[in-house]
Parts: structure tokens; C-alpha cells; sequence
């Protein structure tokens, strides 16, 4: 009697698959599903895009007059300050779709129906953030054409262009560990899209991607300088040739490119594991 409850035990609750390269095909097969999940609800993607192609807009020709960047109020100056920062607010907004999207799975069960395969356990979370990488890459691909309609240029060569982007989509695929650890931290998908937005807020207007940080007060100044969002932002501007923030002595500010690929890599690897080790014992 004991040998057929055990073996029925084992059926109901299969072991996951162990190794990185199942854990990595695992990963892509729940990103193709969200991938296609996306294609089915187009709308989603089209009002992602509408938002920051507004901030670029209105950002542009509202405030372009009155910021003075490099002593000169020009608005073609600050066009070309600004994209930076209007990139990587993009990206990293996204975090509050991908908390979102795990919460709404764990609320209609769908995360119970994954714990019933062999699949590795992190695949899931692994999927879903592969997925919101590559709509964010789609993002930035379409507000980089509005961009150069409103007159922002690139200057330092395509290659270093596509080593920015590289840094925004790095900044934006940890930022949606972030969300995915908030997505698995509440009970309701509306609850993951508030808890996305509102620490977002501080971080990405206390730093230099709307004005010179040097004109904050000191003690705003300093949280501003050595805040991730502000190094990948001074990173993008330095390897697009455009106009950046007053020389600083803090060193993200001095050596941003090694800065932003340093705080990115770190935020994924504190909140993978967060969101992983949530994700276990939430649906344990």
C-alpha cells in the first residue's frame, strides 16, 4: 500500500529537470509562450509604446526651452540630452508590466499548472523576463525613430550606439527581476503595478535624466550621481556623443560605462535569487 502511494506521489508532483541547459530550454519555452501571449493582446505592446513616445514629446518641445545644458538653453541641446534619460526611463517602466504579468499567473493558478511539469523551477520567472526583454528592445527600437524625428543624433559611431542600447536593455532586464520579486510579493495584479511604479518615480527623477544633477542640492546631488539609473544614463550619453552632466568627482559619473554594467549585474544577481527562493516557497 505504501509503494502505490509513493509512486502516485511521484506522479502528481514530478521532480523538475535539473542541469543549465534544460534550465535554459526551459526558460526559452515559457518566453515563447509570453512572446506569443503578447502577439495575441497587440494592444498591450502599441499603449507601451504610446508612453514614452509622449514623454519624448512633451519633455522635448515643453521643457527644451527653459533647461540649460552645456550653458546653452537651446532646445536642440537638450533634445539630445534628454533621449538618454527618456531610454532609460523606458526600460526600466517596464518592470511594472513584468510584475504585473507574474501576478496576474499566480492569481488565476497558472504558476500551480508549471509546478505540475519537470521543468526547473527558476524557468519560469527566467521566461517571463526573457519575454519582456525582447518588447522592450521593440520599444526602443521605435522611440529611437521618434527620436531622430524630433532631432536627436547619434555622433560616436554605430557601434558604440548599439553598445548603449546594450547597457539600456541590461538595465531593463534587471530591473524586471525587481518586478518580477514585487509580482510574486502581492496578491493582485493592479497591487504589482502600483508597487512597480512608486519607488520607480524617486529613482528615475532623483538622477541626471531630465536635468544636470549638479544643480540639485549637495546632499541630492550625491544620492543622484551614485544612483544606478544615473550611471546608465551617463554611460548611453558618453557613447552616443551627446551632451552629458558637469564633470563630478563620483565615480560612476567619471568611469559610467564599467558603473552601469557593474550595478545591472548585481541588482540581477541579488533579485534572481530573491525572486527565485520567493517564487518556491509562494507556491510550495
Amino acid at each position: 500500500m505504501t509503494a502505490v502511494q509513493d509512486t502516485a506521489d511521484a506522479v502528481a508532483a514530478p521532480r523538475p529537470r535539473g542541469g543549465v541547459v534544460q534550465s535554459f530550454s526551459d526558460s526559452l519555452v515559457i518566453a515563447k509562450r509570453n512572446l506569443i501571449r503578447m502577439t495575441r493582446i497587440p494592444e498591450v505592446v502599441i499603449l507601451g509604446m504610446i508612453q514614452p513616445i509622449m514623454f519624448v514629446v512633451l519633455f522635448s518641445y515643453v521643457f527644451g526651452g527653459s533647461m540649460q545644458i552645456d550653458g546653452s538653453t537651446s532646445p536642440s541641446v537638450y533634445r539630445e540630452f534628454l533621449m538618454a534619460g527618456i531610454f532609460a526611463q523606458t526600460v526600466t517602466f517596464a518592470t511594472a508590466g513584468a510584475g504585473a504579468g507574474i501576478a496576474d499567473d499566480m492569481h488565476k493558478g497558472l504558476i500551480d499548472r508549471f509546478r505540475s511539469l519537470p521543468m526547473a523551477r527558476g524557468a519560469v520567472l527566467t521566461g517571463r523576463t526573457l519575454a519582456d526583454l525582447v518588447q522592450t528592445a521593440l520599444t526602443l527600437a521605435v522611440l529611437a525613430v521618434v527620436a531622430v524625428i524630433v532631432g536627436w543624433r547619434i555622433h560616436n559611431g554605430i557601434l558604440k550606439a548599439l553598445g548603449a542600447f546594450a547597457l539600456l536593455l541590461l538595465l531593463g532586464y534587471a530591473f524586471s527581476w525587481i518586478g518580477a520579486l514585487i509580482g510574486l510579493s502581492v496578491r493582485t495584479p493592479e497591487a504589482a503595478t502600483s508597487g512597480g511604479l512608486i519607488w520607480l518615480f524617486p529613482v528615475t527623477f532623483v538622477s541626471n535624466a531630465f536635468v544636470d544633477s549638479s544643480n540639485m542640492p549637495s546632499w541630492l546631488e550625491t544620492i543622484a550621481e551614485w544612483n544606478p539609473f544615473s550611471a546608465t544614463v551617463q554611460a548611453c550619453r558618453e557613447l552616443f556623443g551627446n551632451p552629458g552632466v558637469s564633470p563630478s568627482g563620483a565615480w560612476p559619473m567619471e568611469h559610467p560605462v564599467w558603473a552601469s554594467i557593474i550595478y545591472s549585474t548585481l541588482i540581477v544577481a541579488a533579485f534572481r535569487t530573491l525572486a527565485v527562493r520567493k517564487y518556491r516557497s509562494t507556491t510550495v
